[in-house]
């Protein structure tokens, strides 16, 4: 995934995940808000909880990678914080990968209600 789609700033992480605009699933929160640049970006946060520092740069190079599968950046109208939750870990990376494009398709339709 290029930097330039990606959500790296503290500040950036807290102004989207303060509107409250969220929907949840087994394995991720996601939080939505309209794009502030001429793409979309996205966010990953991985918890102390799910492991080590290996364990999470490993989470978030396989989220980083779904959304490379299915997310169009160029043409999508919205940054996306991606919260990794627990049950990650007990999935296979196809099941992952599923639920994670259900979760965003529902985020984006369920943004304004």
């Amino acid at each position: 995934m290029k930097k330039s789609y990606r959500i790296r700033k503290n500040e950036e992480f807290s102004r989207i995940i303060k509107k409250k605009r969220y929907f949840s699933s087994a394995n991720f929160a996601l939080y939505v808000d309209n794009k502030k640049e001429e793409n979309s970006r996205v966010g990953i946060s991985v918890s102390k909880k799910l492991g080590d520092a290996v364990t999470r740069n490993k989470i978030k190079r396989q989220v980083r990678m779904m959304f490379i599968n299915f997310y169009d950046f160029d043409s999508s109208e919205y940054d996306l914080i991606c919260i990794v939750r627990s049950n990650f870990i007990n999935n296979s990376f196809a099941n992952n990968q599923a639920e994670l494009e259900k979760a965003v398709k529902k985020a984006i339709i369920n943004k304004y209600e």
